[in-house]
């Protein structure tokens, strides 16, 4: 989100620096607005002739401008990028032609002027812009699944027929399940004899001097007396 607000105020700040270069002297106090933009196509260079406002160094201006405010829409850092090549690219042509025409190219003065700073400021804040902007997040996409094959190496068709389904007979007989033969009086096999009891542990001795207690016998029974 910084890196989106940052990219966005230096792209705009770059566009108003270039729209704003034009009206600002560039060469000898000559404005930009009467500089001809034919001109930086000729071999010539550049003319004393004065210019129309669309005809001269505002109209790339205002095209890198454009070409700004549609790249900050859409976040596009390609676009941006774009805008400032075209106004450091038409500002770096100006440059040429007119030190071709003057033979000379100075600073101050009588030379390169405000103007000029202007634009190459607003060029590169745009490219700056361009760096700093992230793209536009992409869409995930994810791995198709593996398809199960048929038998004959294809991949299923929910247009293929289904095979017949056979319905269950209500009148066919339940099915049979055969039980083992066994002998009651066969007998067991070795490792299988049957429980037979309680059988004390063989390695459990008693102590020494234990007596068990002597089983409990009931008294005789005796017949009530007669009488009673």
């Amino acid at each position: 989100m910084f890196r989106t607000m940052l990219g966005s105020l230096l792209a705009l700040a770059g566009a108003v620096a270039a729209v704003w270069s034009p009206f600002r002297a560039w060469y000898g106090g000559r404005h930009g607005s009467g500089i001809r933009v034919d001109d930086l196509f000729t071999g010539v260079g550049v003319t004393p002739h004065g210019a129309a406002l669309l005809g001269s160094l505002f109209l790339p201006m205002l095209f890198a401008a454009l070409l700004t405010v549609l790249g900050v829409l859409l976040r596009s850092r390609l676009v941006i990028a774009l805008a400032g090549v075209i106004v450091l690219g038409f500002t770096v042509l100006w440059m040429v032609r007119q030190a071709q025409f003057s033979h000379s190219l100075t600073a101050g003065g009588n030379g390169l002027d405000t103007g000029v700073a202007f634009a190459v400021l607003g060029g590169l804040l745009l490219c700056a812009a361009a760096v700093v902007l992230p793209g536009r997040n992409r869409p995930l996409h994810y791995a198709q699944p593996d398809v199960p094959l048929d038998r004959d190496g294809a991949e299923p068709s929910h247009d293929r027929p289904l095979p017949p389904s056979i319905p269950p007979d209500p009148y066919a007989a339940p099915p049979t399940y055969e039980l083992p033969d066994l002998d009651p009086y066969a007998k067991p096999q070795p490792g299988h004899e049957p429980h037979s009891g309680y059988e004390p542990h063989p390695e459990y001795e008693p102590e020494p001097g234990y007596e068990p207690d002597p089983e409990y016998e009931p008294p005789p029974y005796e017949p009530p007396p007669p009488g009673r």
